[in-house]
């Protein structure tokens, strides 16, 4: 067995015996964690060499070296019960202080108590000072016990700030000395845990050496406690106040601009805790009534946490009720003549059985903010997020955070029926999904795919919102779970060629996998063509009893449109994907400026087809419509600039000479 293929299988605690190439199982790996029978050990060194990075098998002094210490301290603070966002429970990993191997305790602990020591060593050189500066000791004096926790701005104060800095440089090294880092092998450095709002388990970890000169090590640290403060203007003054969003009176008379917790996506409070343990350890004697709690305090934090409200539906009804306080309490004290702005960003991503989109997250959202008497008046999506984040790296992530902009419903809303609000809607969607995905004006660029669903939702909340209620046909208010699936409901209605209606069901069904000639006979009929008209179209194989749609990267480079006599809309985007995939910009333009009749309606399948496939969750597939959506506008640009003298592109309708 060659260790160099490694041990581990797929994603989680899957493994495999090097001695007996057998299955190790995830329950097995669990019970030994649990157990305290899981240990490290050390399997390589990476060092400096004279180009670049020398790794080397471990000596048994290097191993000796890494494994005889002893913590004298280390973070007792149990992690919380919740699977989601904290992944080390199950093999054994329980506490704050589990996290750490011995070394990176001991270091860590030292590089705290050291912060102590520097906030006296200041005390020490100012006292100094004092006493040989007669002018400076009067203000020695009166400053001495006046700290940042009293509103001092002194001496104490001074000596207060400097510990902060340092306080951060080592929260900052606890995030990359502890046994969740990973080695990035391509920029070969050590990758701090949190890639994302979580702590994931790691089987192999990097432990970076703090008191080297590359990333994890308190240079680095602190270089980045303090490099924030250099892009800050320096005449401006800025204030920050922590208060209870449902209670707060700073509101009161201006225009709001908010970012809210966004449902249960994030468990910012028990992610504090990692950091918290150790700022409490180094900064305690600053701000002693700030810290005087073991962890973050969490019993009001406007998540919803089902391990901490005793199940989803409790969870669900703390954030609605809390959230929507909330925003009754900023639409009571808010400017008048400005709008209400809110930042969020939650992903749709709840299928019910009827394929109707839907999300908890919101659904209580929206619902809070009905309830708070707001009404949306319009959706701005913002691309506010790295492409380079690690959680947008091989996934669909949101591009971007959805801006909603309210104001104050009139007291005097009146209340229409379902079918007024379908009709109002058939109105109002058509104009706003024609110009979210063709952008256009003002250099603007079209709604990504993956940011539709969220964008599309806010002409149509603008709707149902500005009315006191939507009435159903027995009289009841319709909710905003039904309001948001007549909204998505809009984005699944298509108006494509026969074929490619045919296609786009049997993708739906099958995928580019293969299913029964019979049933793709049957529904071929039924979209008014036949499977042998689908197959001569150069969209799917035939044969055997089964039938599979191809891929685009099954699709002939030497295409030519002008000669192909049945062109379904389908063909023509993945002829698009496949020129972009394999060509750039540059290609596709070739290909879109031979197709321009068809170019809208493919635009508008690629957004089709990746709502299905972000559905269904065939990432890849769904990212390959994304993709093509984000490049329209170069790709656009590229068929612009097609002549129709280029000789040396394909003999294709609008080249060579042909108009």
């Amino acid at each position: 067995m060659e260790a160099e293929k490694g041990t581990k299988l797929a994603r989680g605690a899957n493994f495999r015996c090097l001695l007996s190439d057998a299955a190790i199982e995830p329950a097995y790996i669990k019970s030994e964690g649990i157990a305290k029978r899981i240990g490290t050990r050390m399997m390589g060194v990476v060092a400096e060499g004279t180009r670049g990075r020398v790794y080397l098998s471990p000596t048994e002094e290097m191993e000796a070296v890494a494994t005889r210490v002893t913590p004298t301290w280390k973070p007792e603070l149990s992690l919380p019960d919740d699977a989601r966002n904290f992944w080390t429970l199950n093999y054994g990993l329980t506490t704050y202080g589990d996290l750490f191997t011995p070394r990176q305790l001991v270091g860590l602990t030292a590089f705290s108590d050291l912060v102590t020591e520097a906030r006296q060593r200041v005390l020490a050189d100012f006292k100094s000072l004092a006493r040989s500066e007669p002018s400076f000791s009067a203000q020695w004096k009166q400053d001495c016990t006046a700290g940042l926790d009293k509103g001092g701005s002194a001496t104490q104060a001074y000596a207060d700030a400097v510990s902060i800095y340092l306080a951060f440089a080592v929260d900052r090294l606890v995030m990359t000395g502890n046994s969740l880092v990973r080695w990035n092998n391509v920029g070969e450095k050590a990758q701090h845990c949190f890639g994302r709002q979580a702590l994931p388990m790691q089987w192999d970890f990097a432990e970076p050496n703090f008191l080297g000169n590359s990333t994890g090590c308190f240079d680095s640290a602190l270089f980045y406690s303090y490099d924030p403060l250099t892009w800050l203007p320096e005449q401006l003054q800025g204030t920050a106040t922590q208060a209870d969003a449902q209670t707060q009176n700073l509101a009161r008379n201006v225009f709001v601009s908010t970012d809210p917790p966004y449902y249960d996506n994030i468990a910012y409070a028990d992610l504090s805790d990692f950091f918290y343990v150790w700022l409490r350890r180094s900064l305690r004697a600053v701000f002693p009534s700030l810290l005087a709690t073991i962890s973050v305090p969490k019993a009001e934090e406007l998540v919803a946490t089902p391990y901490r409200h005793g199940g989803k539906e409790k969870a669900e009804r703390f954030f609605l009720d809390g959230m929507s306080s909330a925003f009754l309490s900023v639409a009571k004290q808010a400017h008048p003549e400005g709008p209400i702005t809110i930042y969020y960003a939650f992903k749709q991503s709840e299928t019910d059985d009827d394929s109707a989109t839907s999300s908890s997250g919101w659904e209580t959202f929206l619902q809070a903010i009905m309830r708070s008497g707001l009404q949306l008046s319009g959706t701005w999506p913002l691309r506010t997020e790295m492409k380079t984040r690690q959680i947008a790296m091989g996934t669909n992530s949101l591009a971007s955070s959805i801006v909603l902009v309210c104001r104050k419903r009139p007291a005097d809303a009146v209340t229409i029926s379902r079918r007024e609000f379908i009709r109002e809607l058939n109105g109002v969607l058509p104009e706003a999904l024609d110009e979210m995905t063709k952008g256009s004006g003002d250099n603007r660029s079209p709604v990504a795919p993956v940011d539709l669903s969220q964008a599309i939702i806010g002409p149509g909340m603008a709707v149902f919102s500005k009315y006191a209620a939507v009435l159903e046909a027995d009289g009841s208010p319709m909710t905003v779970r039904t309001a948001l699936q007549l909204i998505n409901r809009f984005l699944a209605e298509d108006d494509f060629d026969a074929d490619t209606q045919f296609c786009l069901h049997w993708f739906d069904q099958y995928g580019w996998s293969a299913g029964r000639f019979g049933e793709a006979d049957t529904l071929s009929r039924a979209k008014g063509t036949s499977v042998d008209g689908v197959r001569d179209a150069g969209v799917v194989e035939s044969g055997s009893g089964s039938v599979r749609i191809r891929k685009w990267s099954e699709y002939p480079a030497e295409w030519d449109p002008r000669t192909d006599t049945r062109n379904p809309v389908w063909e023509t985007l993945h002829h698009l994907i496949r020129a972009m995939k394999q060509e750039g910009d540059s290609g596709a333009g070739r290909v879109l400026a031979a197709v321009k009749g068809k170019a809208e309606a493919a635009q508008q399948l690629a957004y089709r087809l990746y709502t299905l496939c972000e559905r269904r969750g065939w990432a890849e597939d769904a990212r390959a419509y994304n993709e093509l959506i984000t490049s329209w506008s170069g790709i656009e640009s590229a068929a612009g600039e097609v002549k129709p003298t280029d000789t040396d592109l394909p003999e294709l309708p609008g080249f060579g000479g042909m108009t």
